[in-house]
């Protein structure tokens, strides 16, 4: 029985554990998005979510216990520059599961792990793109109805 058990071992040794943890944590918050397995993402997604929130509040303290996790300075001045402040009126869910399906090889169940603020403004970037569409095509219908209205004039 698995009683009390509070995390997944994913079959691997501590040590083995703790790379993959801080590994897979450090590349997503560097590109944002990442595809693994759906254990795996579920275990980095609850140390992810710890470390935004801890990044919230911008102090020497809180800088240190995150970069015992992440050895990249570059992704530790992204989160306290970039991601924490974008999660600034978020309280938790700061990371989104999509499933994928299952992987052709051992069939186990494939997920992308992304970062919600970076889908949001994705999102709002593809209404701006429908939005600039729309407005060169009002252009250019007035201009081509400026167009018959002159050749109108002419006659």
């Amino acid at each position: 029985m698995k009683h009390k058990i509070g995390y997944n071992r994913l079959g691997r040794k501590a040590s083995h554990r703790k790379a993959l943890h801080r590994n897979m944590v450090t590349s997503l918050f560097r590109y944002e998005r990442i595809r693994t397995t759906k254990a795996k993402a579920g275990e980095v997604r609850r140390t992810a979510e710890k470390m935004i929130t801890r990044a919230k509040t911008d102090s020497v303290h809180n800088r240190r216990m995150i970069a015992r996790s992440i050895g990249d300075k570059a992704v530790l001045a992204k989160l306290f520059t970039e991601i924490a402040p974008r999660n600034r009126n978020r309280n938790g869910g700061y990371t989104r599961v999509l499933k994928l399906g299952n992987r052709l090889n051992d069939a186990s169940e494939m997920v992308i792990l992304e970062l919600v603020a970076l889908a949001e403004n994705e999102d709002s970037g593809a209404q701006k793109k429908k939005s600039k569409k729309a407005a060169a095509t009002e252009r250019k219908g007035s201009a081509e109805g400026e167009q018959e209205e002159q050749s109108d004039v002419a006659e």
